[in-house]
């Protein structure tokens, strides 16, 4: 389903250069929960953003499904993104729109009609358990709740692939815990390929099937989370 080829991105500043990542080569398999695991500045981040090409690379190719995304032409490559959702750290929804106008964004922009937008917004609103907080604002909500708009935002569309960025970083044990069985059940329920960066083994232990482990820009090591071997020292 994913597929990086000798992907590399250096960003340049007044500094010099820093290399984010290195000739990295990946595999993910359909309907795989793949984990990406690092300390901070391993360039996990980087590599989950040239996934959907919001970072190019410099070098390297980047399949998804079929599609070579780095060899699109940018209207080709915004259409090929309403396959793949997004989930972030600080959920990035819109303050002064509600909870239904937040889902109802990826769909606007996708040309979805009104009447089939409302209906999605209904379904995606009970797949994650807040069909009644439809017309409150962000900031009438939990972290919690937040991040699960965040999730049913990213489900608009009806993804093939659902990218997240360290998605639970910012919550409590216990949300934690509940985000990662909606995200296990949004797994199961649709096929959704799912992939994973965070920074805590717990994380990866509870939902992924297998991990890699990012130091220094390069994958060092992919193994089986069941397999565990070398993986407690990440």
């Amino acid at each position: 389903m994913i597929s990086l080829q000798q992907v590399s991105k250096t960003f340049k500043d007044r500094g010099g250069s820093f290399n984010a990542v290195q000739s990295v080569s990946l595999e993910v398999g359909t309907g795989e929960i793949h984990g990406i695991i690092g300390a901070s500045g391993a360039g996990k981040s980087t590599l989950l953003r040239m996934i959907n090409v919001l970072e190019r690379p410099d070098q390297g190719k980047v399949f998804v499904g079929d599609k070579e995304l780095t060899a699109l032409a940018t209207r080709q490559l915004r259409k090929a993104r309403h396959s793949i959702g997004m989930i972030f750290q600080q959920y990035n929804l819109v303050l002064n729109r509600t909870v239904s106008r937040n889902i109802s964004m990826a769909m606007e922009l996708a040309g979805v009609p009104k009447p089939e937008r409302l209906a999605r917004i209904d379904e995606c609103l009970r797949f994650v358990g807040l069909e009644d907080k439809a017309n409150q604002y962000p900031s009438q909500l939990s972290g919690g709740q937040m991040q699960r708009v965040a999730i049913a935002r990213a489900l608009a569309n009806s993804p093939q692939v659902l990218l997240c960025d360290e998605p639970t970083s910012a919550l409590d044990p216990q949300t934690t815990a509940d985000i990662l069985e909606v995200l296990r059940h949004v797994n199961q329920t649709y096929g959704v390929t799912i992939l994973i960066v965070t920074h805590d083994m717990n994380v990866v232990k509870r939902i992924c099937s297998r991990v890699s482990v990012m130091e220094q820009g390069k994958i060092v090591r992919t193994a089986a989370v069941a397999d565990g071997e070398g993986l407690d020292d990440a």
